[in-house]
């Protein structure tokens, strides 16, 4: 498979942006580069890569603005945002800015390409414009979109993982570990609550009766199931 792929590595620490760089060309992917937030947003805007690799905190302007500022003048791939925390996790969401993904540092840079890999994979399978159509819904997951009764209903990262492993697996019971690995990765410190949490706000945004699941349907003792007939 030939990998044509062009990565925008946003990142203003000189030393991680050349290992970084380094290796993504090793895999075989073109790489540009830059080292602030204007001139990411230039750049991105320009070049128009497949894949883009953000760090959260910039000099010029912060990532998560550029994001914004991406999406709203029509940037609809893959962005995914290097944070040096991890409740920065918590603050991407808030501002539901359209992250497509996230990798906390010190990441291992195996890990990096190995979630790079996946999403070139996913990429070149699936049309750009991926969408998942059911009832009156319309889930687009690069942009963490949920289409409703012709409305846009913002979802967060996690809310967007989670749906698109369901309609993945549409009328499949799901183990709540399965569904926990899926979304939070193998390192995953969460517990149940939270992923119960997790799944009362989907329901609020997708169920016409929250507290009565038409689609999200808890099956006791073991997970849920997303019922589509």
């Amino acid at each position: 498979m030939s990998k044509e792929i062009k990565i925008a590595l946003v990142e203003d620490d000189e030393n991680l942006r050349f290992l970084v760089a380094e290796r993504l060309e090793a895999e075989g992917y073109t790489v540009v580069e830059a080292a602030d937030g204007l001139a990411a947003e230039k750049m991105i805007l320009e070049e128009q890569p497949d894949i883009v690799l953000l760090d959260w905190m910039l000099p010029g302007k912060q990532g998560a603005d550029v994001c914004q500022e991406i999406r709203n003048k029509g940037y609809d791939q893959v962005v995914i945002m290097m944070t040096a925390k991890a409740q920065d996790v918590d603050k991407i969401e808030a501002y539901n800015v359209g992250v497509s993904d996230y990798v906390t540092k010190p990441f291992n840079m195996d890990v990096l390409a190995a979630l790079i890999e996946n999403k070139v994979k996913y990429k070149l399978s699936n049309d750009k414009s991926e969408t998942y159509k059911f009832a009156n819904m319309e889930h687009q997951p690069n942009t963490h979109t949920l289409i409703k009764n012709n409305k846009k209903v913002e979802l967060t990262i996690l809310e967007n993982r989670i749906l698109l492993y369901f309609l993945k697996n549409r009328n499949k019971v799901i183990h709540r570990e399965e569904l926990m690995m899926e979304v939070w990765g193998y390192n995953a410190d969460v517990n149940t609550r939270t992923l119960d949490m997790h799944i009362v706000r989907l329901r609020k945004k997708i169920e016409e009766n929250p507290d009565s699941p038409q689609f999200l349907q808890t099956v006791r003792g073991i997970g849920y199931k997303f019922v589509l007939e």
